[in-house]
């Protein structure tokens, strides 16, 4: 047990640093929301650019999908790290999975455009597009990254993991 506890470990830190590329990757590959600021009776206002975008539901969409890979890539790992599994094993990748997903959020989030709107639209000027921080909206999709892991760890586990050995067949008596 103590062996399945440090390896469920190992696991969890493992699969949980990753979250910090997966973090670099949404920050990169997510689309940039375009807002405009403008002045009006002395005082700031910002608006989106584009009103019927959907750059903002493509920056939530981007993080999931990403979290979908990792866990898809970070279940296949484990299972051929150790395939005999375990429950303290997959509750480590399980673990590993929302909070790499956490780190994620919080990297790309650091890495994004400022939080402050009204300073950023000051700065560029009236009616200069600029981009929106990083955000991620749909927090639900911190659980993408978990749920795959686990899904997938499953099924490789059904369909290649150890098998209990059959009980001898023996015939009944006459």
């Amino acid at each position: 047990m103590k062996t399945e506890l440090r390896e469920a470990a190992v696991v969890t830190v493992a699969v949980a640093v990753t979250g910090a590329l997966l973090g670099v990757l949404w920050w990169w590959l997510a689309p940039h929301v375009p807002l405009v600021g403008a002045e009006t009776d002395g005082s700031w206002v910002v608006y989106l650019k584009d009103s019927e975008g959907e750059q903002a539901i493509g920056v939530d969409g981007t993080f999931t999908l990403l979290a979908l890979a990792f866990g898809l890539v970070s279940a296949l790992a484990v299972f051929a790290w150790r395939r005999r599994g375990g429950v303290p094993l997959v509750v480590g990748l399980g673990l590993g999975g929302l909070l790499g997903a956490l780190l994620a959020w919080r990297v790309g989030v650091w890495l994004g455009p400022a939080d402050d709107v009204l300073a950023q639209a000051k700065a560029v000027g009236k009616g200069v597009t600029f981009s929106a921080p990083l955000k991620l909206s749909a927090k639900g999709a911190l659980l993408a990254w978990p749920l795959a892991a686990l899904l997938v760890h499953l099924g490789l586990t059904a369909l290649f993991g150890p098998r209990d050995p059959e009980p001898p067949y023996s015939l009944p008596p006459a």
